[in-house]
């Protein structure tokens, strides 16, 4: 619990009266069954009218002042959670933010939307549940004990007699729990996951028909949630009424002792509310015992994330960072493997230069390793066995944001953000102006598309960019890249989607107007290498030939193997 006290941060006076109140509701709880109690031996039994009133009139005022802090006790204690929920979940959003490729790849995007949510919910709860029940359970618990011994030291020794029994039952229940505890939350996770490839993947699923696939998928992991979430809470619902059946006990055994006469009715009926009050303090700390044993399962989780530690180090501040001034591009790579790639290396051998102002094309077959390549650019992955290097100095020598800023990247998935076209653009220039923009689209050769909408650059957005075409996206995509005017483009697969005629004039336009900007094009058509300064042919994570698209047609093999496959392909259409 000490590696979450920094997260009641802002709420610590909600956090402090919280308990307050409690006990003050708690307080004007355990004092009316003593003051019932004199009623009924004092007030009813000498006929004491005056003494019933004034007691009455007490007891009124007693319970005014409970509610009122009952009230505030749950306005504090709702305060202090949410806020504590809200701290740890903006926490976990920004160590996320911090992860590499490499850190987010161990976890799935389902498993860390139902950390961020579910889990932090369960957190949440359990931190309310704690400001209460365990303020006072105990509270009430000790002060219906102490209350029974002044009433009446005999009947208290019933109740003393059967806490042990409880206790045991307690700690044999929450053991059997915990474990179930933990997969529900993986049973969460699995439900997340197909619902996520169900609404992520819907016109694929209706394209194949394979709603009913995809719905009998569904049901299984819910199905599992459900049968988990029976079975864990199962053993919790067995708990009250076993404490209710030993409750029942001891009530009868008060009144079987009281019945001999020796002890008057009032104190005999304040004894039952005072063991009925300690025991339903019992049943309240034990759920908090449960929600323990459920919330270290959400807390494994959530540390997880809080305690995953970046591949990727940001240790040198802007103002000591130097910045991408020409776009100079070195790689010396002996070897680079990813954290799970069991000693496999993804590259090797990897040597080349490229100066500013260069169109590089690099091309491969699928899985050679070219989108790794240039991602060691970025440092979304850092080079294990070699370096990097822009302008001279290794990209682990720049500050992250200094470096990333002054790339422009469009990787294989255009992931476009809910919002307008302009908003989307501005993503990589906050402060671009309008004509800012629409040079940007204009290179994109996505203009003309644009400024033929109703409401133009102002036009809606829908999530994920559904409302467009591949083409459409990427090329959108290519604006935002553009806008920051970056000395490096790096544009992974990012034309795959473009006719012929679109492609040739984005190259063109990329070309005539970024003459000072170096452009990595990762392609996978030879016609898409022609025009480019340089061409790099990556096969199985190497390189096996660097030139001009005319030397390696004459003597790279690999070059030449993937140039006749294309032909052969177009001949056969």
């Amino acid at each position: 619990m000490k590696k979450y006290i920094k997260y009641i941060k802002g709420n610590w006076i909600a956090t402090i009266l919280a308990p307050l109140f409690i006990i003050v509701d708690t307080l004007g709880m355990i004092v009316q069954p003593y003051f019932t109690s004199k009623i009924i031996d004092i007030g009813i039994t000498n006929g004491d009218t005056d003494y019933i009133v004034r007691t009455g009139i007490l007891m009124v005022v007693l319970a005014i002042i409970s509610i009122a802090g009952g009230f505030l006790a749950m306005f504090f204690s709702s305060k202090a959670a949410y806020g504590f929920g809200a701290n740890l979940r903006k926490d976990m959003v920004s160590k996320i933010q911090e992860f590499s490729f490499s850190n987010i790849n161990k976890f799935s995007t389902s498993s860390l939307i139902t950390r961020l949510t579910n889990d932090v919910e369960v957190l949440t709860n359990l931190f309310q549940m704690i400001l209460r029940m365990t303020v006072r359970s105990p509270f009430m618990l000790v002060g219906g004990v102490v209350s029974m011994l002044i009433l009446s030291p005999k009947l208290s020794l019933i109740f003393l007699a059967l806490l042990p029994i409880l206790a045991i039952l307690v700690i044999i229940i929450i053991k059997k729990a915990f474990p179930l505890f933990k997969m529900v939350q993986e049973k969460i996770d699995k439900v997340n996951t197909v619902i996520r490839e169900n609404l992520v993947g819907a016109r694929v699923i209706k394209s194949f028909v394979r709603e009913e696939f995809e719905n009998k998928r569904f049901e299984k992991a819910n199905t599992d949630l459900m049968e988990t979430f029976i079975k864990s809470f199962r053993i919790i619902l067995f708990l009250m009424p076993a404490i209710m059946f030993i409750m029942n006990l001891a009530i009868v055994a008060v009144l079987w002792i009281g019945g001999s006469g020796m002890i008057d009715v009032g104190a005999i009926s304040a004894s039952i509310t005072y063991m009925v009050m300690s025991l339903m303090s019992l049943i309240m700390l034990s759920m908090v015992f449960m929600n323990f044993s459920r919330a270290k399962a959400s807390s494994d989780r959530v540390l997880e994330v809080l305690e995953e530690k970046p591949d990727i180090t940001n240790h040198v501040l802007k103002e000591n960072s130097p910045k991408i001034e020409k776009g100079k591009v070195e790689y010396h790579i002996k070897s680079f493997e990813f954290a799970d790639s069991k000693g496999e290396p993804i590259l090797e051998n990897i040597d080349f230069k490229v100066e500013p102002g260069q169109v590089v094309a690099i091309i491969g077959s699928t899985g050679t390793g070219k989108s790794t390549l240039v991602n060691l650019m970025p440092r979304f992955y850092d080079v294990t066995n070699g370096y990097v290097k822009i302008d001279d100095i290794d990209v682990r020598d720049y500050n992250l944001e200094i470096l990333r800023d002054g790339i422009g990247m469009v990787l294989q998935e255009n992931r476009l953000f809910a919002g307008t076209i302009e908003e989307n653009i501005r993503w990589g220039k906050r402060d671009a102006s309008l004509e800012e923009i629409k040079h940007a689209c204009k290179i994109a050769q996505i203009d003309t598309y644009i400024e033929g909408l109703p409401e133009q650059y102002a036009s809606k957005v829908e999530q994920r960019g559904a409302n467009f075409s591949g083409g459409q996206k990427q090329r959108l995509a290519i604006a935002r890249a553009l806008i920051k005017k970056p000395k490096i483009l790096i544009l992974d697969d990012s034309v795959s989607a473009l006719d012929a005629t679109t492609e040739i004039n984005l190259r063109r336009a990329l070309k005539e107007k970024l003459k000072d900007t170096t452009i990595f094009l990762i392609v996978q058509k030879i016609s898409s290498c022609k025009d480019s300064d340089k061409v790099i042919v990556v096969d199985d994570g190497t390189i096996v030939g660097i030139g001009t698209h005319e030397e390696l047609m004459k003597n790279n093999k690999v070059y030449q193997e993937i140039s006749n496959s294309q032909k052969e392909v177009m001949a056969e259409e």
